[in-house]
């Protein structure tokens, strides 16, 4: 993971990323939009290591790229790598996600698709603590 994070990192910038997400958010779904503005939001932290941004950066650089493993434009499967690759990143850094940048971001998915997502933000809430378990496992 964060060797291919490392190679996408390079396409991720904030233009970029806000681009994205104000285009095809509502095409990627509410639990993409929602895991990548998680990451948003943690690695504007001042407290996040470098290391764990880079990863960050790597995934959102992936999720900005229009063509990828599996493109974007396909329909239905066209997120399923960029949430593959967002979960990742956020099993990795995990333990720098705190409620205040789940909040943020909540937020924002809220404000772009109404309150009618919180089962969709609630399921990736219940995704990204048991990836944060398992790895507290393996530590």
């Amino acid at each position: 993971m964060e060797e291919v994070s490392k190679d996408y990192s390079k396409h991720y910038s904030d233009k970029k990323f806000w681009d994205k997400v104000v285009k095809f958010g509502k095409t990627a779904g509410v639990k993409v939009t929602y895991t990548a503005m998680i990451l948003y939001y943690t690695i504007q932290k001042p407290s996040v290591p470098k290391k764990a941004k880079g990863i960050v950066y790597g995934a959102l650089g992936y999720f900005i790229l229009p063509l990828d493993m599996i493109p974007d434009v396909i329909p239905v499967v066209g997120y399923a790598d960029d949430i593959g690759m967002l979960l990742g990143a956020i099993a990795i850094i995990a333990m720098y996600i705190d409620a205040e940048t789940k909040q943020k971001a909540k937020d924002k998915v809220v404000e772009w698709f109404g309150d009618s997502v919180m089962d969709d933000v609630v399921s990736v809430d219940e995704e990204i603590e048991k990836k944060s378990k398992k790895r507290e496992a393996k530590s």
